[in-house]
C-alpha cells in the first residue's frame, strides 16, 4: 500500500489507541440507566430470567431421580406417570422460553428506538466544527451498526447471560446439597477459568474494538465515495477508489479473522475443561460408591445435573465475545452522546425578539486550530441597512468573518456584537431567526421545492412560499419546471440545475423575512440574464436589511455601502467602491485584474 497516494492510505483513528476495560461496570450501569423509561418491561423479563434459570436445573434433576430411581429400582408401574410429569414441566419450561425471548424482544427494540432518536437528537445540537473534525461514516455508524451493538448487548447477551448464571447458581445449589465432595471438584475448577478468562478478555477486546473502527472506515469510504461520485467519475478515479476500498475491506477482514481464532481457542478449551470434569468426577464418585460415602443414584443424578453447569459456562464463553462487540459499540455511542459543543448558550443569554441589525466587530481575532490564527483583529461596523462586501484572495479569511456572524463559531479574541450585544450572551435560536442565509453551495434535501422553500420559515402557506420566490424574481422560472413548485428535489438538490437550487435557496432565505442576510458567492451558480433579474430584485429588498457580500465576480459589490478588503486575514482596505478604486491599492488591482478578465 506504499504506493498509493495519501488519500487512498487507510489512516487509523485515534479512537481505537484509548484504552478501556472489557467490562466496565459504570457503562453498564450507564446502560440500565438509559432504559429506565422501560423498567416495567425489563422487570417483567427479570421474573421471567429468573424462573427459567431454576427451571432448567430442575428438568436434569427430575431426570436424573426418574434415571435413578424409578428405572433404576425396576419401578415400571411409575414411569408413565413420572414420563407425564416430566413432559409436563418440559412444556412449562417452552411457555417461560418463548415470553422470554418475545419480550427480551421488545425490550430490546424500545431501547434502541430511544437510543437512535438520542444520538439523531444530540447530533443536532453539535457545533459546526465537530462536523469538520467527525467523518461522516463514523456518524453513521453510531446510529446503525453500533446501535444495533448496543441492541444485541440488551436484547440478547445481558439476558440470556443472566439466565446461564441464574442456572449455574441452581446447579451449584442443588448438587451441593446431593453431595458436597463431589461439588467440591466442579468448584476446583473455578480458579482455572477464572485465569483463562482473564487473559482471554485482554485480548478479545482489543481485538472487537478493532473490528468496529475497521468498520467505521469501511463505512466512511462508502459515505465519501458516494458523496463524490462525479469527482470520482470526472478524474477517473475507479479504480483508485477501488483499491483504496479493497484494501479497507481486507484490514477489516483481518481483524475478524483474528477475533474468529481468539474464539476458536477458548470453545475448545472450555469443552476440555468438561471432559477433565467428567474424569475426575468418574474417578471420584467411583471410589465414593465403592467405599459406601454416596449412592450410585447420587452420582447418576450428578451426571446429569453437571450440563446444568457446564453447559452454560460454555455458552457465557461464547456471550463474553459476543459481548466485547457490544461493549465496544456502547463505548462509542456514549462517547457520542458525551460529546459537548465546542460552545452553548449561557443561562441568562439575551433573546433578540426584534432585531435591528448591526453588527460590530471590535479587535476581534479568530482559530479554528488553537495557535493557528486566521483572523487578525478585525474591527468595523456595519450599520443597520448597510450592505458590506468582502472582498480577497481565496483563503483570505472571508467565509470565517460570515461563520462568525452566524455563530457557527465564537471569536477567539476580542468581540463581535449585534445590536450592541456581545454575541456570547446572544440566544443563539433568536439569532438565527433574523437570518437569511445564502451559500454557494447551498444543501437542499429530498422533497418537493415547495417543502424546502418552507424550511425558510415553518409553518408558511403554499401562498407564502409563493410570494418569497415573486420578490426574489425567480417564480416564474421555479413555475416553468416540470411540476413547477411541485418538483421532486433528489438527494442533495440533484434533479436540479446549480442555479436552479440557487434560486430555491434565496427564495428560502427570502421566505425567513431576515433582518441580516449573508450572501457568499450565492450568484455564482447563476447564469448572466438570471443574475440580473435577482440583482435587481435584491437592491430592493435589501433596503432596511443588513447585507454581507462574498464575492470573487467584483461587479456583484458596485453598490456596496462599505468593501473589506482581506489579505491573509488581516483588513488590509476599507471603503466604497470608488474610494478604493481612487486609493489604487489592493482592490484597484482586483478590480483591474477582473475587467480585464471580461
Amino acid at each position: 500500500m506504499s504506493d498509493l497516494p495519501t488519500l487512498t492510505r487507510i489512516l487509523k483513528d485515534k479512537e481505537i489507541e484509548v484504552n478501556q476495560k472489557p467490562l466496565d461496570l459504570r457503562l453498564l450501569a450507564r446502560m440500565f440507566r438509559f432504559a429506565a423509561p422501560h423498567r416495567r418491561q425489563r422487570n417483567k423479563l427479570l421474573a421471567m430470567v429468573l424462573l427459567r434459570s431454576a427451571q432448567l436445573p430442575i428438568q436434569s434433576l427430575i431426570v436424573g431421580m426418574i434415571v435413578s430411581t424409578v428405572i433404576g429400582k425396576g419401578q415400571i408401574h411409575r414411569l408413565p406417570w413420572a414420563v407425564a410429569g416430566f413432559a409436563v414441566w418440559a412444556l412449562f419450561t417452552q411457555f417461560t422460553m418463548h415470553f422470554r425471548m418475545r419480550w427480551a424482544m421488545e425490550y430490546g427494540e424500545a431501547v434502541v428506538h430511544d437510543l437512535r432518536n438520542a444520538i439523531f437528537s444530540h447530533l443536532q445540537t453539535l457545533s459546526l466544527g465537530y462536523f469538520q473534525r467527525t467523518r461522516v461514516g463514523r456518524n453513521i455508524s453510531r446510529v446503525t451498526s453500533d446501535a444495533e451493538s448496543v441492541r444485541a448487548g440488551v436484547q440478547d447477551i445481558l439476558f440470556v447471560s443472566l439466565v446461564n448464571l441464574g442456572q449455574i447458581l441452581w446447579a451449584s445449589v442443588i448438587l451441593a446439597w446431593l453431595d458436597i465432595w463431589l461439588f467440591l471438584v466442579i468448584l476446583g475448577l473455578a480458579p482455572l477459568l477464572w485465569v483463562f478468562n482473564r487473559y482471554y478478555k485482554k485480548i478479545m477486546s482489543r481485538a472487537q474494538r478493532q473490528v468496529a473502527e475497521s468498520f467505521s472506515r469501511v463505512t466512511s469510504s462508502v459515505a465519501e465515495s458516494v458523496a463524490g461520485i462525479r469527482v470520482t467519475q470526472g478524474f477517473s478515479r475507479q479504480d483508485l477508489n477501488s483499491r483504496m476500498f479493497h484494501d479497507l475491506v481486507d484490514d477489516h477482514a483481518v481483524y475478524n479473522i483474528k477475533v474468529a481464532s481468539v474464539q476458536s481457542i477458548y470453545g475448545p478449551v472450555l469443552d476440555l475443561n468438561n471432559q477433565f470434569f467428567t474424569a475426575v468426577l468418574l474417578l471420584l464418585g467411583a471410589w465414593r460408591v465403592f467405599h459406601g460415602d454416596t449412592d450410585p443414584a447420587v452420582l447418576v443424578t450428578f451426571f446429569f445435573m453437571s450440563s446444568s453447569i457446564f453447559e452454560p459456562l460454555q455458552t457465557l464463553g461464547n456471550q463474553y465475545s459476543n459481548s466485547m462487540g457490544a461493549m465496544a459499540g456502547a463505548e462509542r455511542v456514549f462517547q457520542t452522546l458525551d460529546t459537548k459543543p465546542d460552545f452553548s448558550d449561557p443561562p441568562d443569554a439575551v433573546k433578540l425578539d426584534t432585531c435591528r441589525g448591526k453588527v460590530e466587530f471590535r479587535n476581534m481575532g479568530f482559530e479554528y486550530i488553537p495557535g493557528k490564527p486566521v483572523l487578525h483583529n478585525i474591527t468595523f461596523t456595519a450599520q443597520p441597512g448597510q450592505t458590506v462586501a468582502l472582498v480577497g484572495h481565496t483563503g483570505s479569511g472571508k467565509t470565517s468573518i460570515i461563520n462568525l456572524i452566524s455563530k457557527f463559531y465564537l471569536p477567539t479574541t476580542g468581540q463581535l456584537l449585534v445590536d450592541d450585544i456581545d454575541i456570547h450572551q446572544v440566544d443563539t435560536p433568536s439569532l438565527v431567526q433574523h437570518l437569511g442565509i445564502v451559500l454557494q453551495n447551498n444543501y437542499l434535501f429530498t422533497g418537493t421545492i415547495m417543502d424546502n422553500i418552507r424550511l425558510g420559515k415553518v409553518g408558511s402557506t403554499d401562498e407564502q412560499v409563493l410570494a418569497a420566490a415573486q420578490q426574489i424574481g425567480c417564480r416564474d422560472l421555479l413555475e416553468s419546471l416540470p411540476d413547477g413548485f411541485h418538483t421532486m428535489v433528489g438527494e442533495r438538490g440533484a434533479r436540479l440545475s446549480l442555479g436552479q437550487r440557487q434560486l430555491v435557496c434565496f427564495s428560502r432565505a427570502m421566505l425567513a423575512n431576515p433582518r441580516i442576510f449573508i450572501l457568499d458567492e450565492a450568484t455564482s451558480s447563476i447564469d448572466t440574464i438570471t443574475e440580473h433579474r435577482v440583482q435587481q430584485a435584491l437592491q430592493k429588498l435589501l433596503k432596511g436589511r443588513t447585507c454581507f457580500v462574498v464575492a470573487h465576480r467584483l461587479s456583484t459589490i458596485r453598490h456596496a455601502d462599505l468593501v473589506l478588503v482581506l489579505d491573509q486575514g488581516h483588513l488590509i482596505e476599507r471603503g466604497t467602491h470608488k474610494e478604493l478604486l481612487a486609493l489604487g491599492g489592493t482592490y484597484a488591482k482586483l478590480y483591474r485584474q477582473f475587467v480585464r478578465r471580461q
